[in-house]
Parts: C-alpha cells; structure tokens; sequence
C-alpha cells in the first residue's frame, strides 16, 4: 500500500483568516483532515487555490465530487504503486 499524505481540507495557510474563524471553531480547522497519496495530493494542490480549498473544497465529499479529482483518480488508480506523474508545463491547470 503507498503512503498517504495528510491534506488539510482548510489549507494551513487560510487558518487565520478572518472569514475562516466566522466559519470554523479552532479545533476543526485544525482536524479537518483527508489521508491521500502523494500523487493525488499534488494535483489536489495544482487544480485549486488555497482560498478555494478553503471556501468551496473543504470536506472529502466536495473534492472528491469536483470533475477533474475525479478524472484524475480514475486515470492514476491503474498505475502501479510508486508511480509518479510528471507535472504539467508550467501555466496549466
């Protein structure tokens, strides 16, 4: 089984936000968390900004029911472990 990685579903970065701290108390920003792998977690942070992680994509269910996640899962699910896509070209998303 690959490693997974620990994605903050509020981006580490947006924890003091004030419109964060409306919305959120501490100790769930601070837990709310998804196991993923690391390929998964890459793109996760290529497709989204911070901000939109924290206002649109914080919980399992929005990011796994957003398009491209799930596009993306579907294609690096048949990939043998340890595989590693390459980045896109720089200016893509």
């Amino acid at each position: 089984m690959a490693a997974l990685t620990r994605h903050h579903l509020i981006p580490r970065t947006r924890h003091r936000n004030r419109r964060n701290k409306k919305r959120f108390d501490r100790a769930e920003v601070k837990t709310r968390i998804l196991w993923v792998c690391r390929p998964c977690h890459s793109h996760i942070h290529r497709t989204f900004t911070e901000k939109e992680l924290e206002r649109h994509y914080n919980t399992g269910e929005a990011l796994r029911g957003h398009p491209e996640i799930q596009r993306f899962a579907r294609w690096i699910a048949d990939k043998p472990e340890g595989f590693k896509p390459k980045s896109p070209p720089p200016g893509r998303r």
